[in-house]
C-alpha cells in the first residue's frame, strides 16, 4: 500500500480520522471537488446531506479506479459543507459510513472539514476533494 495512516504520538487520536498520512508512491492524483451528481450529471440526494456525502465518496472511488487506484490510495480529503454546524456531524458520519460499506473500504483518512456559505450550485450541500498517491 502506498499510503500509511497514523496518529503521531503527542497529538490527539481521533476515531473518525487520522492526523497524518505517509505516502510512498510515485504518482500523485489531485482530484477536483466531487459533488452529488451521478455519471450522467443528475443530482443525487436532494436536500439530504448524508446521501450527498455518500455520492461524493463514490465519485472519488470511481475517478481513482480510472487512474488505476482505489479509495485506499487517498492520502488526504478536504470536505466543504454548506452552513456547517456541529449538529450536522452525524449526517456526515452516516454518509461516510454508507459509502464505506458500499465500497468495502476503511474511510478513515486525514481530513479537513470546512464550513462554507455556498457551493457552485444551489442544490449542493457538500463537496469533497481528494489527493491520492499511486505506485
Amino acid at each position: 500500500m502506498t499510503v500509511t495512516l497514523v496518529n503521531p504520538e503527542g497529538l490527539p487520536k481521533p476515531e473518525v480520522y487520522r492526523q497524518m498520512s505517509i505516502a510512498t508512491g510515485s504518482r500523485l492524483v489531485f482530484l477536483a471537488g466531487q459533488v452529488a451528481r451521478d455519471a450522467d450529471g443528475r443530482p443525487v440526494g436532494g436536500g439530504d446531506l448524508a446521501a450527498q456525502v455518500e455520492q461524493c465518496y463514490l465519485n472519488i472511488a470511481t475517478a481513482l479506479a480510472e487512474a488505476g487506484g482505489s479509495f485506499d490510495d487517498v492520502a488526504k480529503l478536504t470536505v466543504y459543507i454548506v452552513d456547517w454546524r456541529p449538529e450536522k456531524m452525524p449526517l456526515l458520519g452516516e454518509g461516510v459510513s454508507r459509502a464505506a460499506v458500499r465500497l468495502g473500504i476503511d474511510p478513515v483518512k486525514p481530513i479537513t472539514l470546512l464550513g462554507v456559505a455556498a457551493l457552485g450550485e444551489p442544490d449542493l450541500l457538500v463537496e469533497v476533494e481528494a489527493t491520492a498517491v499511486l505506485d
